[in-house]
């Protein structure tokens, strides 16, 4: 991402759905590379103590059958990236890194008492048609997977793209004499693009299965289950449910759970007893040195000693 994008040398790397928009939009493509590069490693972190860990993102564009077949792991994934893009967009038009755009408009509502707008706000607008056209890019073009699939992966990153929207927040600086804050200037910004992780995975446990039903004129998504709620904007969505990802299996993009760390006194996903699916764990003795006993020395250093201590550590069978 730290480099100027290449016409020839760059854009034929990418799928030939995404050619012409690298194309004519050499200069965003850095801040593409940078949100998809946040959007591993934020999924790698949002995952990091459960059974499905978002390792397999780290083979992309690779992707194995756990982020190509419609799961619940893939609508996650294509939400945050949607996101991702958008907001790497919006925050480089303020930036001035992109030409071809600079800060978003200013709101229509009047400022809060003793503030004004000012400042220069993320351009969510522009950050939300561009990125729309990157991450929809397959889809819209008609390739990349059957109809429903195409159409999950349509709604899921519009649902990424929706909640980024919802996060937009005034943001303000105080001014006056010795911080007195007796004029603030504010702008709309976004938040770190982990609180829209979280959201989203909130969102990935609350998901529904659907299937791509004619409905009328046209096809719809439409919930697998009978008595399901109906799928709103805001619902991520998945058409096959996704194996417990206890043993390997490669047909099913399941890598299994086998020698990952475990917590022994936890109850949560990351316990021993859900990790290892109930096979057992192993326990390990491991030595480690840290420093201790630290003390402030006049002036200005801190001296420590070295200590050492045993850790036991836990591994899935």
């Amino acid at each position: 991402s730290g480099v100027a994008w290449n016409e020839s040398q760059h854009c034929r790397l990418l799928v030939p759905e995404l050619l012409q928009l690298c194309r004519r939009h050499l200069e965003v493509m850095p801040s593409i590379v940078r949100a998809a590069r946040r959007t591993q490693a934020l999924c790698q972190q949002s995952f990091a103590d459960m059974r499905w860990n978002c390792s397999s993102i780290q083979r992309a564009p690779s992707f194995g059958p756990d982020l190509l077949t419609g799961t619940r792991e893939a609508a996650f994934v294509h939400a945050l990236a949607a996101a991702a893009v958008a907001q790497g967009i919006a925050r480089s038009c303020a930036s001035g890194e992109l030409p071809l755009c600079s800060c978003g408009p200013g709101p229509s509502e009047p400022p809060a008492p003793g503030s004004r707008w000012g400042g220069c706000g993320d351009n969510l607008s522009h950050g939300l048609q561009l990125g729309a056209a990157f991450t929809d890019g397959s889809a819209r073009a008609g390739t990349g997977g059957t109809p429903g699939l195409r159409a999950v992966n349509r709604h899921n990153g519009a649902v990424g793209r929706a909640v980024l929207s919802d996060s937009l927040d005034t943001r303000c600086k105080c001014h006056g004499v010795s911080g007195s804050c007796s004029v603030k200037t504010c702008w709309k910004g976004l938040p770190d693009l982990g609180e829209i992780a979280s959201d989203l995975k909130s969102r990935y446990l609350a998901a529904l299965k659907v299937t791509h039903r004619l409905m009328g004129p046209r096809k719809q998504l439409i919930p697998k289950e009978g008595d399901a709620r109906p799928v709103t904007e805001m619902d991520l969505v998945y058409l096959i449910s996704s194996p417990d990802y206890c043993t390997p299996n490669p047909q099913l993009g399941s890598l299994g759970t086998q020698d990952r760390p475990c917590n022994r006194s936890s109850v949560g996903s990351d316990s021993c007893d859900l990790l290892c699916c109930g096979r057992g764990y192993n326990t390990y003795t491991e030595e480690v040195q840290e420093r201790c006993h630290c003390r402030y020395r006049w002036c200005c250093s801190v001296v420590c000693r070295r200590c050492r201590r045993s850790l036991e550590r836990h591994v899935c069978k």
